[in-house]
């Protein structure tokens, strides 16, 4: 029962997460163009996309959520290593 509690919380935490990505990113679509946002998506797997193509926001992003992470309990590369799962269409490491 306890794992299954965890297990539901990160896929909680996990839905939540989308939905932030999507409310940013839609507007900003809208406004600016771009390519269209996924709601697959996590914000830390847009940041580690834009973190590989060398965008400045994106380093920066980057290192803060990585940090974060790394606080949390999970290990470095955060970011880059949902980009990788989301590309795979599988669910993000923990």
């Amino acid at each position: 029962m306890h794992e299954r509690f965890w297990l539901g919380l990160r896929q909680l935490l996990v839905a939540v997460d989308q939905l932030a990505y999507i409310l940013i990113a839609v507007p900003i679509y809208v406004a600016v163009g771009g390519p269209t946002p996924s709601a697959d998506e996590t914000i830390s797997s847009r940041v580690g996309r834009a973190a590989i193509k060398g965008h400045r926001w994106g380093l920066v992003l980057e290192v803060v959520i990585d940090r974060l992470f790394v606080l949390l309990g999970s290990e470095p590369d955060h970011c880059r290593r949902n980009v990788e799962s989301a590309f795979l269409g599988c669910a993000p490491k923990p």
